[in-house]
């Protein structure tokens, strides 16, 4: 029906790509039965997710999906450590912090220790991010508030270079200063792992030709330090 649909309306690009989109959404609903059984995963990987302890299971669940996920060609796979954003410590700093990190840790290190010993770290790209940096000054007696000049993540795999520490804040943590990687930098490496040149991949918005980073104007280049030779 929707060939039939297409014929009747040649030429009409956006009605092929939704047609494809459906298409694809089905052979996902179709496979997401098998890719989401956990039968079949031993006893070993389940506690290494942390699935035995109540206080990470939910998030080592998430984390084992993602493995089966992308060992079945699913290209973008986003985790989430639950409702809310626990990681916005505008108060209860010291309470809040260190029961998020419980939760997380363990499963974040076995998704990637999964994915290298299963061959597939190489061709995945794991991006470890929050929303923001937290200033170096209290907030509210016990929290800390957003810091725009200094935030810190972390990538594994995916032609990044393994065991590297990059750029350095001023002494007080406030502001990088040391090999500071801007947004449009880093999503100009990202794209590049991914076979994508940020200066020629385009897009139409408010009536201009738009590139991924807008390097005329933000100067946005790979940062080479972070990718393996």
């Amino acid at each position: 029906m929707n060939r039939r649909h297409q014929d009747l309306h040649p030429g009409e690009s956006e009605l092929n790509a939704r047609i494809e989109n459906y298409e694809l959404a089905a052979r996902m609903q179709l496979a997401a039965a098998d890719v989401l059984d956990l039968s079949k995963e031993s006893e070993a990987t389940k506690k290494a997710y942390g699935l035995d302890n109540p206080r990470m299971a939910s998030y080592g669940l998430r984390c084992l999906m993602a493995r089966k996920l992308i060992e079945s060609g699913v290209r973008f796979v986003q985790v989430f450590p639950g409702t809310g954003q626990p990681w916005d410590t505008h108060s209860k700093l010291k309470t809040e912090l260190p029961r998020i990190c419980d939760k997380t840790d363990q499963p974040t290190v076995a998704l990637i220790s999964d994915l290298k010993a299963r061959g597939l770290l190489d061709s995945t790209i794991v991006m470890w991010a929050g929303e923001f940096g937290r200033l170096p000054t209290t907030q509210n007696a016990d929290g800390r508030d957003h810091n725009r000049n200094a935030f810190s993540l972390f990538f594994a795999g995916g032609g990044f270079k393994p065991g590297l520490t990059y750029g350095e804040t001023d002494d007080f943590g406030y502001k990088a200063t040391v090999n500071r990687v801007s947004v449009p930098n880093l999503q100009a490496t990202m794209l590049h792992l991914l076979g994508l040149d940020h200066t020629k991949l385009t897009f139409p918005n408010g009536g201009r030709v738009e590139t991924a980073t807008d390097a005329t104007v933000t100067g946005a280049q790979v940062v080479k330090d972070l990718l393996r030779a």
